[in-house]
């Protein structure tokens, strides 16, 4: 039981009547060998670092090593805790929880690099902040977690995750659709919307370049990480609401990736391009290392 696409995941899933979740943890006993309770024991591990990096920032400020960013999970929160946001609850929690787990990468914290750590942010600000809007309990977050995994394998698969070949939509863009994808399945949607779900993410990210200020994965990619949390529980909403993705999953993934191959390397990790480049984005750069 092994899908290489979304298109044989939703049949597998059909035939056996099962979720994205149920088939990611069985593909987990198959690959690895494992019994089902060792393959929850240890997503439940990832899950508790998730909670504890998504939170250790809006609890006191967090600055990274590096000293570029900071604080502003702290601050996130702070402002949500007044109850005068415009967004509300919702929005400012994931971006706050986004902001955290970055700040915690930043900072040498331990995080879960899922599916990167440069968008470590993404999949815990959803799960968690969707996870409480929903009052679902440990279990319910934990297969939140399994079907966004089952997205994640696919874009592997057929695309890449990684900012230096594919730029950050491959990174935060990835994190984003597994992130909407999970949603969907927690509020009860179907295999099919949640890839709808994920599809529409990818189709909104497609061409965001990987531009970190200094090299380090500080500047833009922690606010990138804020954002891609919002725009998966958007989507998620969207979907629920009945809105369906005109363009299969499938076929946003192939674009991603071909999308990727074309962008220049100077826009692919290098720092050479984009907003690293800009006056003030090599300012920075010297203050971080000094003049070269």
């Amino acid at each position: 039981m092994f899908a290489k696409t979304g298109m044989e995941l939703l049949e597998i899933c059909e035939k056996h009547n099962i979720s994205l979740s149920e088939y990611a943890i069985r593909y987990e006993v198959e690959e690895k060998g494992l019994s089902r309770d060792e393959v929850i024991e240890k997503m439940r591990k990832n899950l508790s670092v998730m909670i504890s990096a998504a939170n250790e920032a809006m609890e006191k400020e967090v600055y990274s090593v590096s000293g570029l960013i900071g604080g502003d999970a702290f601050r996130i929160h702070n402002y949500a805790r007044r109850g005068k946001t415009l967004t509300g609850d919702v929005t400012n929690m994931a971006m706050a929880m986004a902001l955290s787990s970055s700040e915690v990468n930043a900072s040498m914290g331990k995080i879960v690099a899922c599916p990167t750590a440069g968008s470590c942010g993404i999949l815990p600000a959803v799960i968690l902040s969707a996870g409480e809007k929903l009052g679902l309990d440990e279990e319910g977050l934990i297969n939140g977690l399994f079907a966004g995994a089952a997205v994640g394998m696919i874009i592997g698969l057929n695309a890449t995750l990684a900012g230096a070949e594919g730029g950050c939509q491959a990174e935060c863009g990835s994190a984003s659709a597994m992130g909407a994808a999970a949603v969907v399945e927690m509020m009860g949607g179907t295999p099919e919307m949640s890839l709808d779900a994920a599809a529409i993410v990818i189709k909104n990210v497609l061409g965001l370049v990987c531009d970190p200020v200094a090299g380090l994965v500080e500047i833009p990619c922690a606010k990138r990480n804020a954002q891609g949390a919002i725009t998966a529980l958007c989507m998620a909403d969207m979907i629920m609401a009945g809105v369906a993705s005109k363009i299969p999953f499938d076929d946003t993934v192939s674009a991603m990736y071909k999308v990727g191959k074309s962008l220049p390397e100077s826009l692919r990790e290098t720092a050479l391009g984009g907003i690293a480049v800009t006056k003030t984005g090599l300012k920075l750069k010297e203050q971080v290392f000094g003049k070269k």
